[in-house]
């Protein structure tokens, strides 16, 4: 039997395992309800049950998902300069509205429309 199988055996009889815990208390409180006795608490069989039944099921996922790799949030950045850190050609804009407050292009573009006439 190879780990793999095994690991996911497990996780199926966590589940299963899992699915009874909520049956059964599901049940208790139906058996509460046809009594007319007040809900304090699950029984400690069926609360051991379901916290048992998770640590299986997260033991055997993180067995079977195999070894955790290192995230390095400057993966990215390793291979660029600080010069082109900051370039971001995203952000060009050459024809915006800056170069109507300039009193340069508005003499420029009075001078072009004398020359015109």
């Amino acid at each position: 039997m190879t780990v793999g199988i095994f690991y996911r055996m497990l996780i199926i009889t966590g589940f299963l395992s899992l699915f009874h815990s909520a049956y059964s208390a599901a049940q208790h409180r139906s058996y509460l309800r046809l009594n007319e006795l007040d809900f304090i608490a699950l029984p400690l069989d069926i609360s051991i049950q379901a916290i048992l039944s998770l640590f299986v099921i997260v033991y055997s996922v993180l067995q079977m998902s195999g070894n955790f790799k290192e995230i390095k949030a400057s993966a990215e950045l390793d291979n660029k300069s600080w010069g082109t850190f900051k370039n971001l050609p995203s952000f060009y804009i050459f024809g915006h509205r800056g170069k109507s407050f300039s009193p340069y292009v508005v003499l420029q573009n009075q001078q072009q429309h004398m020359d015109v006439d």
